[in-house]
């Protein structure tokens, strides 16, 4: 039988006549599945974050733009030359205008997109969130929009009424805007801050509210790689005539996911100083085992235990707090990341408040993507400290002389 093992079995499982024992090792392996549990929570939920971004907000804002100082005219000859491009999967044509949409005596700022809808579908994931017959229908009903739901929210309207759209003139500031009447065809909700300020139409509709009806502001480009944005966007331009100039996410977007990402790592970080002291508590728990059994380890040294084998029982029974404190930490992080979105929006409802509003945050919902690389570097760091925690005590113990721990039993 291998004694190390199944003493420091015996000491972590300690029930009725070692109560102390019991009460410190489930102690420190609660202190385990709590820290262990957050910080999978919290990676998951930065995981989410940085997977929307991609996935909707990205799919549905430039990825890249290519603009013409005075618009571009001959969008199709454009078109032909980007798609051509490396890295470039689609483009399509659009108008960009800024505006204010207004309903009764309410009115919001807007970012209006003038979009050709066939090819739109080729570059966004726009008929994930709008029906392909409305659409259609925006292309070809005259004066028709697609409002983002926290705009209709904030005006009190819905699909069926109109709204007033008043665009500035944009060559001359104190120019005669230009004002029309639009009928809502279908609100946009993709619980993204998109909601918030976008107005989608077709490119005619646009064009008219432009000052140049002609012409078109750009071409917004599909990528086969998101972070190659800028050098694929310089590139294209490079190959054109003088005028034009680009854009990409990382300018509009940019600042969102460097904060998702630091947030990732400075989070993580203090969640594993939480992992790191419910290991160290491995130190105290033990510390106080040892104190606790110096007659029983003076006796098995009496017997023939070596020293070895001493801190063999108490690397054992640390070490299994260790496995067993994270294991049932990863079981729970996992379920608290599968059921946490839920969780939230019950509370929403039943409160009736809404914690993530999308005027301030990215999202107004939380997302958790589960990574499995993330679960295991959780994993390995928290069993990791807890055998490093192990050491002192175990050296601790096999320090402790026989005669005098017996001198008074």
């Amino acid at each position: 039988m291998n004694i190390p093992f199944f003493i420091g079995w015996r000491y972590t499982g300690a029930k009725q006549r070692n109560q102390l024992v019991s009460f410190l090792s489930r102690i420190s392996i609660a202190g385990l599945v709590v820290g262990v549990a957050l910080l999978i929570l919290v990676l998951s939920i930065m995981n989410g974050f940085n997977r929307e971004l991609q996935e909707k907000i990205l799919a549905l804002m430039p990825q890249a733009s290519i603009y013409h100082r005075d618009g571009v005219k001959d969008w199709q000859t454009l078109a032909k030359k980007v798609d051509q491009a490396e890295g470039v999967i689609a483009s399509a044509p659009f108008v960009e205008l800024n505006g204010l949409i207004s309903v009764k005596k309410s009115a919001i700022p807007v970012m209006i997109y003038g979009i050709e809808t066939d090819l739109e579908l080729k570059i966004s994931r726009l008929a994930d969130f709008i029906d392909a017959k409305v659409l259609e229908q925006m292309t070809e009903q005259k004066d028709s929009v697609i409002l983002g739901y926290d705009i209709a929210r904030a005006l009190d309207i819905s699909a069926g009424e109109q709204v007033m759209i008043v665009v500035p003139d944009a060559e001359q500031g104190n120019g005669i805007p230009k004002v029309k009447y639009f009928t809502v065809l279908a609100l946009l909700h993709t619980r993204t801050e998109i909601d918030n300020h976008i107005v989608l139409t077709s490119l005619a509709n646009a064009a008219r509210l432009s000052a140049t009806p002609d012409r078109v502001s750009g071409l917004r480009i599909k990528l086969h790689d998101l972070f190659q944005a800028r050098r694929v966007a310089w590139n294209i331009i490079l190959e054109l005539e003088t005028g034009y100039y680009g854009n990409s996410w990382m300018n509009t977007h940019g600042n969102l996911y460097h904060a998702i990402q630091m947030s990732k790592k400075m989070v993580g970080l203090l969640m594993s100083l939480i992992v790191a002291i419910a290991a160290f508590n491995v130190v105290s728990t033990l510390i106080m085992v040892v104190v606790e059994k110096q007659g029983d380890i003076a006796i098995l040294r009496t017997l023939g235990c070596s020293t070895q084998k001493i801190m063999s029982i108490f690397i054992v029974q640390g070490s299994l707090i260790g496995v067993i404190g994270t294991l049932l930490g990863v079981i729970f992080g996992i379920l608290l990341s599968l059921i946490v979105q839920e969780s939230l929006s019950a509370i929403e409802t039943y409160f009736g408040v809404q914690f993530l509003q999308s005027d301030v945050y990215p999202l107004t919902y939380l997302p958790t993507q589960i990574m499995w690389q993330d679960i295991v570097q959780v994993s390995a760091t928290a069993i990791v400290l807890s055998f490093l925690a192990t050491i002192y005590p175990s050296w601790r113990a096999s320090r402790v002389a026989p005669a005098e721990a017996l001198r008074y039993e």
